[in-house]
Parts: structure tokens; C-alpha cells; sequence
């Protein structure tokens, strides 16, 4: 009978979290250095151009939100990608204590340049597993996902229920 490390862990290493870290951490790395040797910016900052790409003109909690980042983490990322001409944040019309954040074409251009880059890694990683695999892989973290949530949902109950 094969051994369930994932289902019994004995250690940190059979956890699928710390897996699942150790995969990203690895795999992460060759993005890291892309980013900080040809484009310089950070992995964090990577995430908030990535993101705002698709979520152009956001609060920034809400940016925080879709990049699963705290607010003060997000700030700072914010705060070096305006500094370098990558972002631009402007006051809310009606609510000027509230800005929205917007790539500026340089951010764009640098987000057009990375992404095929980064999208060859994500296809050069998956080339591990053939085409089924891959399907399957898609499923199995999209129920991941679900039972996470509800988990967190869970948890947030307990919480608030606690004396």
C-alpha cells in the first residue's frame, strides 16, 4: 500500500501547503530574477502590475484584495511602482479621500513585456504533466480553493462567536 504522506503527515514536509510553497518558492525564483535582473522591479510589484492590468482604475483595497496582500504590503509595492513611473494614483472623483490606481503606459509596456515571459515559465513548468494531467490539476485546486474559502468562512464564525 503506498504511503499517504499528504492525508498523514508525520513531518512539515508531507504538508500540501508547505509543498505547494516549496513548488512556488522553487519555481517562483526563475520569475523573481526575471523580474529584478531584466525589468527591476520586485515579485510583489510584478503582482500589482500584473493585477492591475486586469483590474485597471481600483481602490487600492481593492487591489489588495484581488492580489491576496494586505494593505500596508500593498502601499509599499504602490509606493515604489509610482516611484518608478509605473503607476499613477489619482483622488476619486466625489471622494478625494479615496484614489484609484492605474498603470501609466510605461507600467503597460513593462506589463506587455513581462507577461509572455512569464506565461512561457508557467508552460515550461507544466510540460511536467501531459495534457489530462494538466485538466486535472485545474480541477483539483479549484476544489482546493472551495474548501479553503469555506474553511476561512468557518474560522471567521468561530471566531466572532468566541466569548
Amino acid at each position: 500500500m503506498p504511503a499517504r504522506h499528504l492525508l498523514q503527515p508525520k513531518t512539515l514536509d508531507d504538508m500540501l501547503l508547505y509543498v505547494m510553497w516549496q513548488l512556488q518558492a522553487c519555481a517562483g525564483s526563475v520569475v523573481v530574477r526575471l523580474c529584478e535582473s531584466e525589468f527591476g522591479i520586485t515579485r510583489r510589484e510584478w503582482r500589482m502590475v500584473a493585477q492591475l492590468a486586469v483590474h485597471e482604475g481600483v481602490r487600492s483595497s481593492e487591489l489588495a484584495r484581488h492580489a491576496a496582500l494586505d494593505r500596508a504590503r500593498t502601499s509599499r509595492a504602490l509606493t515604489g511602482l509610482e516611484a518608478k513611473g509605473l503607476v499613477e494614483r489619482t483622488p476619486r472623483p466625489g471622494d478625494r479621500r479615496e484614489v484609484l490606481v492605474r498603470l501609466t503606459p510605461q507600467g503597460r509596456a513593462l506589463h506587455a513585456a513581462l507577461l509572455p515571459r512569464v506565461m512561457q515559465i508557467n508552460r515550461e513548468l507544466l510540460s511536467a504533466l501531459d495534457e489530462g494531467e494538466v485538466d486535472q490539476l485545474e480541477r483539483f485546486f479549484a476544489r482546493l480553493q472551495q474548501r479553503a474559502e469555506a474553511m476561512r468562512v468557518d474560522a471567521r464564525g468561530a471566531a466572532e462567536r468566541a466569548p
